[in-house]
């Protein structure tokens, strides 16, 4: 992923007001992230742990969701598997992440939700750069190329039914 300053994640979201993107808790050191290594940039609002943000590159151009995370709490005793990376996590590592649609759709409640790595950490997870804290990640016959490419095709497909109906 290209990196983004902050003018640029603020600007990309699809899915609240200007006023909301001006207003959201960006993550600390953008900078130092390590932007060669991620398909996306994704954090959780230390402020308000039911907020989730995701920035991806989409139609050539940054595209940023606002995201809810649920208080549900999962059992610590069954594996859950992340939809994107397909990263197997115990109980709490996988949250159902809700966006609001995109234009209309979205100003009347509608809302798309997957299932992602609960800290949004799924490239990092893919090339082996952190691993699941209770799970082992099964050895894939996938070269990794091709894991990171379903990766990226997994998120287009979310945010395709985040932006569905707008003119974009």
């Amino acid at each position: 992923m290209e990196p983004l300053n902050e003018n640029e994640i603020r600007a990309s979201f699809v899915n609240c007001s200007k006023g909301e993107a001006s207003r959201l808790n960006l993550p600390r050191g953008l900078a130092e992230l390590p932007w060669e290594n991620l398909d996306f940039l994704g954090w959780r609002d230390q402020g308000a742990p039911d907020r989730a943000y995701l920035v991806a590159s989409y139609g050539g151009e940054p595209v940023g969701v606002t995201l809810r995370v649920p208080t549900i709490r999962r059992s610590l005793t069954k594996t859950n598997v992340c939809s994107l990376c397909i990263t197997a996590h115990a109980g709490s590592g996988v949250a159902l992440l809700a966006a609001r649609r995109a234009g209309a759709a979205g100003r009347e409640g509608n809302t798309v939700g997957t299932y992602i790595c609960a800290d949004l950490a799924c490239s990092l997870y893919v090339r082996g750069l952190k691993k699941s804290a209770l799970v082992t990640r099964p050895d894939e016959s996938l070269p990794l190329e091709r894991q990171i490419d379903r990766t990226v095709g997994n998120l287009d497909a979310f945010l395709a039914r985040v932006l569905a109906d707008t003119a974009r």
